[in-house]
């Protein structure tokens, strides 16, 4: 009897955490992290894309640096840091973005990875507030994941739950957005599931900001690139590496 008590307890606190958290990253009543009129998009077709960052580089292997990131964000990269996803948003009011995945040798940096992505619809900012509609520019650790589906293969720790579901209220093109997730550590404690939403800046801050599935548009402050670019994420990321997001607008990432 105490046995099942206590799993009640603990599945009615991770619904409450999913319900607050999935506040932050999708927004308010009605919205959603899309439109009514967004498409959804799996990630059919949706793979390198010419003129990206990663594909104007003239060396894809062996990159001293990580390509098109200033010296300011470049110094606050750890240094035992191996892997980088870098999110490369087209500008400061834009939703559209590249994720590149780079991983450390030997011999220096080396792409493994690209997709089209989007970020907050109305852009990047500085300095996020709750409800702003931008993506947070800076560095930021990657240590939990988790989703409504079942785990693909993940290094991280992974929470597999139903509460990731969006709320039935949100438009039926971000019902998905949320099969898989990796939590980004902005305003968010590491070590503990996505769907805690405690916020140790404040909940004026904002919080909730995750990498997950792309529904064709621009999200309310998360990143989101195609289901089989989350899958190869989750199976790339390893704790053992140290991974981190450098995300921002080409201006904001090159300072």
């Amino acid at each position: 009897m105490a046995g099942t008590a206590g799993r009640a307890i603990r599945t009615a606190a991770v619904a409450a955490a999913g319900l607050v958290l999935l506040a932050g990253c999708g927004g308010g009543a009605g919205g959603g992290t899309g439109g009514a009129g967004g498409s959804r998009d799996d990630g059919a077709g949706k793979g390198e894309s010419p003129g990206d960052p990663a594909h104007s580089a003239s060396a894809t292997t062996h990159l001293k640096n990580i390509p098109e990131v200033g010296a300011n964000l470049r110094s606050r990269i750890p240094a035992d840091s191996r892997q980088v996803v870098a999110v490369y948003g087209r500008g400061a009011e834009a939703a559209d973005a590249t994720v590149v995945l780079y991983d450390k040798g030997a011999n220096g940096w080396d792409r493994k990875g690209s997709w089209a992505a989007h970020n907050g619809k109305r852009g990047w900012t500085t300095d996020h507030h709750e409800d702003d509609r931008r993506s947070p520019v800076g560095v930021f650790p990657l240590t939990d994941a988790g989703g409504v589906l079942a785990d693909p293969g993940a290094k991280l720790p992974y929470t597999h739950s139903a509460a990731f579901t969006p709320p039935a209220y949100w438009s039926p093109s971000t019902r998905h957005d949320f099969d898989y997730v990796v939590a980004i550590n902005y305003n968010r404690v590491k070590g503990t599931s996505p769907l805690d939403g405690t916020r140790p800046e404040g909940q004026s801050k904002g919080g909730g900001i995750w990498l997950h599935l792309d529904h064709g548009s621009g999200t309310s402050g998360c990143v989101s690139v195609s289901r089989s670019g989350m899958v190869a994420l989750l199976r790339a990321l390893d704790p053992a590496r140290h991974p981190v997001v450098v995300m921002g607008d080409k201006a904001h990432l090159l300072r």
